[in-house]
């Protein structure tokens, strides 16, 4: 804990990211804000806070004093995962209310976070704006790229984290504190035990997977699965003007397909023939997106972890957890066939054991999704704090 106890206010506070790392450094929250009635909710039963719902009702000359701001401002209009309309999207302009209640407050520090992709969306126009107005407004910035992979925690997830010092008191940049280290995977999961049966993959889900399975198993060790197979458009048989008014990119994809198909031509026409009633049944199960290197002995589409996209069937390595998204791409542990549980999403974020989370799992796993990595942004302040000497 520090020697003195700096009060923050909490924009865009989600279920509480920020207010879990400042609370664990010792320090106060004055104000919230957030737009989201569930999320309002769930930081209300953590925190003891009720935060208010918009922040342009926000009155900074109302507001007491305080040493912080901190902001996961919103990334929809940034992300890959969103359309990128930036400002032509209005929440990108929510970024704007930041720099209105710190031209008034003038506080010491500022703490921001958003996705990697703000650095480059719209030709890097974006990031000049945010910087020009961080400028304007008094303040050195300083930015750091994260994932909490890096520090203990198996999650990939790169954020920019902005730290913002106020040009009076500014020393020089600092560096990071917490030292990098391997996460021990295991750590992370609940003992099958544990386990609530209906967080177990069933119906559709599972038939798919289980068919691809039995077309992976046929490869042989060593053979490379790229890029995305899109079976139902091989075997559609597209007529040469059909196939002429296709996006270059799915004509790419099916041509380059050929390769592996007609190198296991029988078997790919049995396992077609078996399961076209389940891999036609919805687009995305025809479509198999394999980020697993070469196969390997025995291998296994339940050896890694599985989302379901809205690209298709995505199987990637299980030595990191996928990145963690407010859309329905709740990681699949192929080990065990099943969801990754709303407290396994929790612990990846850094959030304590005794966190309360939100009885509706779509709730939770959308708002974990949403949230910062608790470890990462304690990281970021408290090596600014303590460089500050605060």
């Amino acid at each position: 804990m520090n020697n003195k106890e700096l009060k923050f206010i909490d924009l865009f506070c989600g279920i509480g990211g920020f207010h879990q790392a400042l609370k664990d450094l010792g320090h106060k929250c004055i104000l919230a804000c957030d737009i989201d009635k569930p999320c309002r909710e769930v930081y209300k039963k953590n925190y003891g806070i009720e935060p208010i719902n918009n922040v342009k009702d926000i009155n900074p000359e109302k507001l007491e004093d305080f040493d912080i701001i901190c902001a996961g401002f919103p990334c929809q209009a940034f992300s890959n995962g969103g359309k990128k309309l930036c400002f032509e999207d209005s929440r990108g302009l929510l970024f704007d209310e930041i720099i209105r209640i710190a031209k008034v407050k003038k506080p010491s520090f500022m703490f921001l976070e958003n996705v990697k992709h703000i650095l480059k969306v719209n030709n890097s126009k974006v990031i000049k704006y945010i910087k020009q107005k961080i400028d304007e407004t008094g303040y050195e910035l300083q930015l750091f790229q994260l994932s909490p992979h890096e520090y203990g925690i198996p999650q990939q997830r790169e954020r920019i984290y902005f730290v913002c010092v106020r040009k009076d008191i500014y020393k020089e940049n600092f560096c990071l504190l917490h030292e990098k280290k391997k996460p021990n995977f295991m750590n992370f999961l609940d003992t099958l035990d544990k386990v609530d049966k209906k967080y177990f993959i069933d119906g559709d889900i599972l038939n798919c997977l289980e068919s691809w399975d039995k077309i992976i198993k046929k490869f042989k060790k060593g053979e490379k699965i790229s890029p995305t197979i899109m079976i139902n458009d091989y075997y559609k048989f597209y007529s040469e003007n059909e196939f002429n008014q296709l996006a270059t990119w799915r004509k790419d994809y099916i041509t380059k397909n050929l390769t592996l198909i007609n190198k296991y031509q029988k078997d790919f026409d049995e396992f077609y023939a078996e399961n076209n009633e389940i891999l036609t049944k919805r687009n995305i199960y025809g479509q198999l997106d394999w980020q697993c290197g070469i196969i390997k002995e025995n291998d296994s589409i339940f050896n890694y972890f599985i989302q379901i996209r809205q690209s298709g069937i995505r199987v990637k390595k299980a030595e990191y957890f996928p990145t963690l998204v407010a859309i329905s791409q709740i990681p699949i542990y192929g080990k065990e066939k099943r969801y990754i549980t709303p407290r396994e999403c929790a612990r990846l974020q850094g959030f304590p054991e005794n966190f309360i989370i939100d009885s509706n799992d779509k709730n939770a796993y959308k708002q974990f999704g949403n949230s910062i990595c608790v470890e990462n942004v304690k990281n970021v302040i408290e090596s600014c704090l303590k460089h500050y000497k605060m």
